[in-house]
């Protein structure tokens, strides 16, 4: 029966909330070991009451001792799967509904300064790998792509002529981006060298492809991020997700609005992009003394 509900379940979560395949397997993983817990105490999902759930809540957290972000995690999952359950009508109350949600401690996403932006960009790239990093780079700046939408841009999702690109986000949701004529420029130069390197060769028809002409992998962004940032003497390590929270907060620096930037990033509420209107104290110092009357 369990293996059925779990089934539905990830089905729901695939098709209905159309909800990207890592999060699927996410939420199933955290249901199948409530599931399990459920078994161990001899009770049926459909069955619990409240006081189950806060005690399947302490035992995630005292006695498996799981970081609040997980726990965080799993009792999302629990929630969602109850809110299937009471969906197909498999429950008449949802035992979730009184259940409130540990407040986790925001940190502030870090990024990059303008400094070892140019410093990337203005890396001397030579070789093919180089220089389709450094295009990655400009790309991810400028667009704030997640890497999952870096490695599925395909050839006909870019138009360099216009500046646009269509990225694919969670759920397969689709969203145009702007492009600056700068990364349109690189992407032109990158995508020249690719036919060049690729002459005569079968290739996928994703932008970045690996030395094979096969769709290039994470680990080998990751690695190759990672290469850059030593050869162009960043101290901190580069990593895909880096580049969309320095997108994001240079634009809000700049004078951008939250919507317009909520609509670049994909995010489906704007809540999740209020975390980037964190601001440098001595950007905050700059700006009071520039534009306060008695600065």
């Amino acid at each position: 029966m369990d293996g059925v509900l779990l089934e539905d379940f990830a089905n729901h979560l695939s098709f209905e909330r159309q909800l990207s395949r890592n999060t699927v397997v996410s939420y199933t993983s955290d249901v199948a070991h409530y599931l399990e817990y459920c078994a161990a105490n001899e009770i049926l999902p459909q069955d619990v009451e409240p006081p189950f759930l806060d005690q399947y809540n302490y035992q995630l957290k005292n006695v498996e001792g799981l970081s609040p972000a997980s726990v965080f995690r799993k009792m999302e999952a629990v929630k969602s799967f109850y809110k299937f359950l009471l969906i197909e009508q498999r429950i008449q109350e949802d035992p979730t509904r009184f259940l409130k949600s540990p407040k986790l401690p925001q940190s502030l996403p870090e990024q990059l300064t303008r400094e070892e932006m140019d410093k990337l960009l203005s890396f001397p790239a030579e070789k093919f790998d180089e220089v389709r990093t450094v295009t990655i780079v400009e790309l991810l700046y400028a667009a704030g792509l997640r890497v999952s939408e870096l490695l599925g841009l395909r050839l006909e999702n870019i138009n360099t002529d216009e500046g646009w690109l269509l990225a694919f986000g969670k759920g397969g949701k689709q969203r145009f981006v702007p492009i600056h004529p700068a990364c349109c420029k690189r992407l032109k130069e990158y995508l020249a060298l690719r036919t060049a390197h690729f002459v005569g060769k079968e290739t996928d028809s994703e932008v970045f492809l690996n030395n094979r002409g096969k769709k290039l992998s994470r680990v080998s962004v990751w690695k190759d991020l990672a290469a850059l940032g030593r050869k162009a003497n960043i101290s901190r390590p580069l990593h895909p997700h880096l580049f969309r929270h320095t997108f994001a907060s240079h634009l809000l620096q700049g004078g951008a609005d939250l919507r317009s930037l909520q609509e670049m990033l994909g995010h489906a509420n704007l809540t999740t992009t209020q975390i980037y209107t964190h601001l440098d104290v001595t950007d905050l110092k700059n700006k009071h003394k520039k534009f306060h009357p008695r600065g």
